[in-house]
């Protein structure tokens, strides 16, 4: 794609997430990117979007897909529909953004994948979060060595809704682990920076209604043997840091607007030790006096542009328009489909109805 022009959006979906969060970011990069048209079931929500941006309407998907001026599908609609909808716009030669989750199972994301890589069609995750401010930022700290070996992860993500939508139904893709799961298990490979070789979870329905799981626990351990422990709860009446990280020099939390860092400073050396095998002093601790330096501050939230904070859109349209590669591969939206059907698999809330897709 080497014009000039703006690359052509049709929106397909216009739900909380299509409305609230595709529509106005595609509308306030207009350099980028124009909104020719836009689907929903809903004639009255794609009548919004025809008066909001000026652009063509459609009820069905199939449609939209058809239509010759659109260069770039992004789909919005319920998760359930994700995985033909962005495998029939790759067939018919369209760029593709899918929102989260990609799929309902590892299977129907790996179908995907193959497709995207016969038909030389880009397939784009919006793994947004994985730009979140204050997951950046703890990520630059981790890469930064004040912290040692890092060999122990806490990340929380709580709230206390009773939920009664369609995300509550496993008919239609619903439940924490598809909805708020891809976010979090994207970061957490990106923090555990190695092949998982173990993973163990909970998954429970606590408040809402639905047939869905709205809370979960998951422990993801590297080959790094670092281990990341996840916890999602929509029944949580308390909050905890988004993130706790432990290394062998130091350690830190993190919440929305702060980090709070304790680590040895890493201009004093450590005072050689030795094991003392005789029996202690009565009087004794368990170990000898060790006088460390240590360094506590507290540091607003905001990572380095650039580093690992990045713009997702402008990403978007580099990678269309002139071939540079989207900083969420297409193999680990897959993966993080993998590990959701790992700590599924057993419970009551694994999918059997996607066996054949």
């Amino acid at each position: 794609m080497s014009e000039d022009h703006p690359i052509r959006v049709g929106i397909a979906g216009l739900g909380r997430t299509g409305w609230r969060k595709h529509l106005p970011n595609y509308e306030s990069r207009s350099e980028l990117f124009n909104i020719v048209a836009a689907c929903d079931v809903d004639e009255q929500r794609a009548a919004a979007a025809a008066s909001r941006v000026g652009c063509k309407t459609y009820t069905k998907v199939e449609d939209l897909i058809a239509d010759p001026e659109v260069e770039l599908i992004d789909i919005a609609t319920r998760s359930c529909d994700h995985h033909s909808q962005a495998i029939a716009a790759l067939e018919a030669g369209k760029s593709v953004m899918v929102e989260k989750p990609m799929a309902l199972t590892y299977k129907q994301a790996m179908a995907m994948a193959d497709v995207s890589r016969r038909t030389g069609s880009p397939l784009l995750v919006y793994h947004n979060r994985r730009f979140d401010a204050p997951f950046c930022h703890v990520r630059e700290v981790i890469s930064s060595g004040i912290l040692g070996e890092v060999f122990d992860i806490e990340m929380r993500c709580h709230s206390y809704v009773r939920r009664d939508d369609w995300q509550t139904l496993m008919r239609y893709g619903g439940g924490q682990l598809l909805n708020w799961g891809p976010h979090l298990i994207d970061q957490a490979l990106r923090l555990l920076d190695s092949p998982v070789t173990d993973t163990w979870s909970d998954l429970k329905r606590v408040v809402s209604l639905g047939d869905t799981e709205d809370s979960f626990r998951i422990m993801l351990r590297g080959n790094n043997r670092r281990v990341i422990d996840v916890r999602m709860s929509a029944g949580a009446a308390i909050d905890e840091p988004l993130f706790t990280v432990l290394g062998t020099r130091g350690g830190l939390t993190c919440n929305k607007k702060q980090i709070n860092l304790r680590y040895l400073d890493p201009s004093t050396p450590l005072p050689s030790r030795t094991i003392h095998e005789e029996t202690p002093e009565w009087y004794g601790g368990y170990a000898s006096p060790d006088d460390l330096k240590w360094i506590c501050e507290t540091i607003d939230v905001n990572p380095t542009p650039g580093l690992f904070k990045l713009d997702i859109w402008n990403c978007l349209y580099e990678t269309i328009k002139h071939g540079k590669t989207f900083p969420i591969a297409l193999d680990e939206a897959v993966e993080v489909m993998r590990i959701m059907d790992l700590v599924k698999k057993g419970t009551e809330f694994e999918r059997t109805d996607c066996a054949n897709q």
